[in-house]
C-alpha cells in the first residue's frame, strides 16, 4: 500500500499549519484509499518521523514525500535528505521516496500567479469572514 507524507516546516502560531491541514484533508478525500499524513520539520507535530513510522504501522511499504514549500532552498535540498536517509535506515521494509518542492510544479506556480491577481482586483477575495 502507498502512502502520502505531506511535509511542511511548521511554525509557532497553530493558525499557520490551517491551510496545510485543508491540503491534507482533500488529498484524503481524492487519494483513493491511501493513507495521507501530515508532518512538520520543526515547531509542530508530527514531525517527519513519527508520521512515517505511523503510515508503515498501517501497512504502507511505499510512502511518498511531497514537501509542502513554495521553492527547493535549504530545508529541501539539504535538511529532508539527511531526513529521508535516516527514515530509509529506520524502515527498511518501507520504499521511502521524495518529489519535487510543490511550488516549483506548473500547476501551483499558475494557480498562485491567478490567486495573486484574484486578490490585486479584491483584496479580501477568500479572506475568512469576520
Amino acid at each position: 500500500m502507498q502512502g502520502i507524507l505531506l511535509f511542511a516546516h511548521g511554525a509557532r502560531d497553530p493558525a499557520w499549519a490551517r491551510p496545510f491541514e485543508t491540503i491534507a484533508a482533500r488529498m484524503r478525500e481524492a487519494a483513493g484509499g491511501r493513507p495521507v499524513a501530515l508532518a512538520y520539520l520543526e515547531l509542530m507535530e508530527p514531525r517527519l518521523d513519527a508520521a512515517a513510522h505511523a503510515l508503515a504501522a498501517q501497512g504502507c511499504t511505499t510512502i511518498t514525500v511531497v514537501p509542502l514549500f513554495l521553492g527547493a532552498g535549504g530545508h529541501v535540498r539539504r535538511d529532508l535528505p539527511e531526513l529521508l536517509a535516516r527514515l530509509r535506515a529506520q524502515l527498511p521494509a518501507v520504499t521511502i521516496r521524495d518529489t519535487a518542492a510543490i511550488g516549483e510544479t506548473e500547476a501551483i506556480t499558475r494557480a498562485i500567479a491567478q490567486a495573486a491577481l484574484t486578490l490585486v482586483d479584491d483584496p479580501r477575495a477568500g479572506a475568512p469572514a469576520a
